[in-house]
C-alpha cells in the first residue's frame, strides 16, 4: 500500500528560518554588546586586540550556535506551550554556546592580551536574554490577546487552595485558547501565603473571605483545587461557598494531580455527595478478593446502576467467568462494552434473559454453574409498583425465589439478594415483596448446601430513580423542584461504596444472614435539593423554585434499617452488621407462597391482603393518611415559606 505523501509545511520552514535570522542577529548582538559593557559602553575604550578576535569568530561561532540550538530542538518546540523543560533546553544551549565561545576565542586571541573574563559571562546573559525573548514572548503577547478577546464573555473565578493544583489549573486557564474563564483571586487559609502571588493572581485571605470576594470580584463560578482534602474539610469549605451562589467546580484527587492529569478538562461540577461530609467508606479487599477470585460469578438485572457497579468490581478482582444475566438489552451492551474494553482477556459472557422464565434460568445454571450469584435483578420504583402489584410479586418475589432454587440445585456456593431498607416495616409493595425475598432465602438456607444470605441498604446517590438525576434534570429545566415533603429523609451512600460493602458482606457470609448497611446520619431530601440549588450556581426561591408534591402512594417519611425482632451484630467491618434471622412457620409460609403466585398469575386484586398475611409488619394503608386534605394545606404552605424569602409568588 502506497504511503500518502504529507503536504510540505511553509509554514513550520518560513517560521524556523525567521527563528534562525533572529538568533543569528541575537549572536551578533550579544558578542558586541557584552564587549560594550565590559568597557562601559566607551567605544574608545575597546582596544583592538580584545575587538579583533571576537569578530574573526564570530561566523565560526554563529554557525556552532545555530547547530547546538538545533540539537536542543530551538526550532522545534511549540513556544505557545513551553513550559520548564523548554526552559532548561534554551538555557543549556546558551550556556553550552557561552563555553564555546570562550574555548574558540583562545584560539584567536592575542598572545600577551587574553580575552577579559567577565566578557564570556556577559555574552552568555545576553543570549540567554535575547533567545528567552524570542521564545516565550510570543506565549506572553499570545496570553495578552487571549485575555483581551474573552474580557467582554469571560466567567470571573475564584479558586480555593494555593498549592500545586492551583498553580496548574490557572496556568491552563491564562495559556488555553478555549478558555473563556478569567482567574479574579485565590482563597488559602495558610496566613504565610496571603498578599503573594500565583501566576500573578493574588492569594486575597481564607476562607472566611470566600462570601465577601465573591461579591467583590462579582465570581460567577468557584474551583476548589485541594486535591488533597478530607471529605470533612471539603463539606466545611462548600458549606461556605455555597452561600456565595457561585457555580462550583472542583478538581480530581491526588491520583491525577501525582500522575500529571490535572487540567481545566479535568475539572467536575461538585455533587450534593460531597457534602456527605464524610471520607469514602474503607473495605477489605483482600477479603473479596479471596473468595472472588478465579470464582464463575453471575450477576442478575447487571445492567441496572447496582448490578453494573458489581460487575465493575468483580471484574478487578480476577474472576474465573462472569456471566452477566439481564433482562433489557440496552444495558446489558453497555456494560459488557465497557468491561470488554476495560478487561480484554476476562471471560466475560453477558445473557438476555428473565428471571421469571423457569426453564431459561434452570438452563443457565445447568450451563454455567456459577459459585456466586449476586441477584440484584428487581422491579424497584415504588409509585411504579404501588400500581403494578402484581408485577411486582411476579420478578421480585417468585423472580428470586426460581433464581435461589436454580442456584441451590446446581451446585453453587453462595446466593447473595441484594434487599432493601424499604423491606422494613414497609408501607409499599416493594418493600414488602422483598421482605419475602428475604424470607426465601434465610428459609432455603436451613435446606441447601448453598450459603443464602441478604444484604440490605438504603438509597445510593445516582442509581436509577434516586432523586438526584430527577434534581438535576429540574433544575436545568429551570425548575421547580419537587420534593415530596419538607421532612422526608433518607439514608444515602454512592453506588461503589455500597457495592463494595455487599462484596465485602458476601465474604462474610456462613448463611442464613441479613447483613444491614451502615448507611451513616439520615439527610433531609429537602436540605439535598437546596444545596443542589446552590452547588449549580443559583438561588433557592429566586431562580429556582422549590415545590411539595406530598408522598406518593407507599412512601414514608422516613425509612428503618432494623426490624425491631431482628437484633443486631458486630462484624469485622464496622459498617456491616447482622440482623438475627426471624423465626416462622415454614410450612405455612410455603403454603403462602403457593397462594400468593396463583393469585400473581391471576391478576387478583387483592394481592396485598395476601402479602400483608405473609408479611405482618405490612401496611399499606399508612400513606392514605398522610395524603389527607389537612397534609396538603400543610404541605401548600410550606411551599410558600420555603420561596418567600426571595419575594416568589405563584
Amino acid at each position: 500500500m502506497n504511503k500518502i505523501k504529507e503536504p510540505f509545511n511553509y509554514q513550520k520552514l518560513y517560521r524556523r528560518i525567521g527563528l534562525i535570522i533572529y538568533d543569528v542577529i541575537s549572536i551578533i548582538m550579544a558578542s558586541y554588546v557584552a564587549i560594550l559593557m565590559r568597557y562601559e559602553f566607551s567605544l574608545d575604550s575597546i582596544p583592538e586586540h580584545f575587538l579583533s578576535p571576537v569578530t574573526r569568530f564570530l561566523p565560526i561561532n554563529i554557525i556552532l550556535t545555530i547547530v547546538i540550538f538545533y540539537l536542543f530542538k530551538l526550532y522545534d518546540s511549540l513556544w505557545a506551550y513551553a513550559g520548564e523543560r523548554e526552559m532548561q533546553n534554551l538555557v543549556m544551549a546558551c550556556v553550552i554556546s557561552g563555553v564555546i565561545n570562550a574555548i574558540g576565542l583562545q584560539f584567536f586571541k592575542s598572545h600577551t592580551q587574553p580575552v577579559p573574563q567577565s566578557y564570556y559571562f556577559l555574552y552568555t546573559f545576553l543570549l540567554i536574554t535575547a533567545i528567552f525573548v524570542s521564545r516565550f514572548s510570543y506565549r506572553f503577547l499570545r496570553s495578552r490577546k487571549h485575555q483581551a478577546e474573552n474580557r467582554n464573555n469571560s466567567k470571573a473565578v475564584m479558586v480555593i487552595g494555593a498549592g500545586e493544583a492551583a498553580n496548574i489549573i490557572i496556568k491552563d486557564i491564562i495559556t488555553s485558547n478555549y478558555s473563556t474563564m478569567s482567574v479574579k483571586c485565590i482563597i488559602d487559609d495558610d496566613p504565610n501565603k496571603w498578599g503573594r502571588y500565583i501566576q500573578g493572581i493574588r492569594v486575597v485571605g481564607g476562607r472566611d473571605r470566600i462570601v465577601e470576594c465573591a461579591d467583590l470580584y462579582d465570581i460567577d463560578e468557584i474551583i476548589v483545587a485541594i486535591p488533597s482534602v478530607s471529605r470533612s474539610e471539603l463539606k466545611k469549605i462548600l458549606e461556605i461557598c455555597k452561600n456565595a451562589n457561585c457555580k462550583l467546580r472542583s478538581l480530581p484527587g491526588m491520583y491525577q494531580l501525582v500522575n500529571g492529569e490535572v487540567n481545566v478538562s479535568r475539572l467536575r461540577d461538585v455533587e450534593v455527595e460531597d457534602l456527605l461530609g464524610r471520607d469514602p467508606i474503607a473495605v477489605d479487599i483482600d477479603s473479596i478478593a479471596g473468595y472472588v477470585k478465579g470464582k464463575v460469578v453471575m450477576v442478575t438485572g447487571g445492567g441496572g446502576s447496582i448490578g453494573s457497579e458489581l460487575c465493575r468490581q468483580i471484574a478487578g478482582h480476577n474472576p474465573k467467568s462472569l456471566i452477566i444475566l439481564d433482562i433489557y438489552e440496552n444495558n446489558a451492551y453497555e456494560i459488557q462494552q465497557e468491561l470488554k474494553y476495560k478487561y480484554p482477556d476476562m471471560d466475560l459472557i453477558v445473557l438476555i434473559a428473565s428471571v421469571r422464565n423457569t426453564l431459561r434460568i434452570n438452563k443457565i445454571f445447568e450451563k454455567y454453574r456459577p459459585d456466586i450469584v449476586y441477584h440484584a435483578a428487581a422491579h424497584k420504583h415504588v409509585p411504579l409498583m404501588e400500581d403494578s402489584p402484581n408485577e411486582a410479586i411476579k420478578n421480585n418475589v417468585f423472580g428470586t425465589f426460581k433464581t435461589a432454587m436454580a442456584a441451590a440445585n446446581n451446585g453453587c456456593k453462595k446466593f447473595v439478594l441484594i434487599s432493601t431498607d424499604k423491606a422494613v416495616n414497609p408501607t409499599n409493595i416493594m418493600g414488602a415483596s422483598k421482605r419475602i425475598c428475604e424470607m426465601i432465602v434465610q428459609t432455603f438456607n436451613k435446606h441447601y448446601d448453598t450459603e443464602f444470605v441478604a444484604v440490605r441498604f438504603g438509597n445510593v446517590l445516582g442509581s436509577n430513580g434516586s432523586v438526584i438525576p430527577l434534581f438535576k434534570k429540574q433544575i436545568a429545566a429551570g425548575g421547580p423542584v419537587t420534593v415530596t415533603d419538607p421532612n422526608i429523609i433518607r439514608y444515602f451512600m454512592t453506588i461503589s461504596e455500597a457495592v463494595s460493602l455487599v462484596l465485602q458482606a458476601g465474604a462474610f457470609a456462613k448463611g442464613g444472614e441479613i447483613f444491614v448497611l451502615d448507611m451513616g446520619e439520615p439527610v433531609k431530601i429537602l436540605d439535598l435539593a437546596e444545596n443542589l440549588i446552590k452547588l449549580s450556581g443559583y438561588k433557592v426561591g429566586e431562580d429556582i423554585r422549590i415545590e411539595f408534591t406530598g408522598l406518593r402512594p407507599g412512601e414514608k417519611l422516613y425509612e428503618e434499617m432494623l426490624m425491631d425482632e431482628e437484633g443486631l451484630q458486630d462484624t469485622a467491618n464496622k459498617m456491616i452488621h447482622i440482623g438475627k434471622p426471624i423465626d416462622m412457620d415454614e410450612m405455612r409460609f410455603f403454603s403462602q407462597l403457593e397462594k400468593l403466585n396463583v393469585a400473581a398469575k391471576e391478576e387478583s386484586p387483592e394481592i396485598r391482603d395476601i402479602v400483608k398475611e405473609i408479611v405482618e409488619t405490612y401496611h399499606p394503608d399508612v400513606h392514605r393518611y398522610t395524603m389527607a386534605r389537612e397534609r396538603k394545606a400543610a404541605l401548600a404552605k410550606a411551599t410558600e415559606e420555603i420561596n418567600s424569602d426571595a419575594g416568589v409568588t405563584n
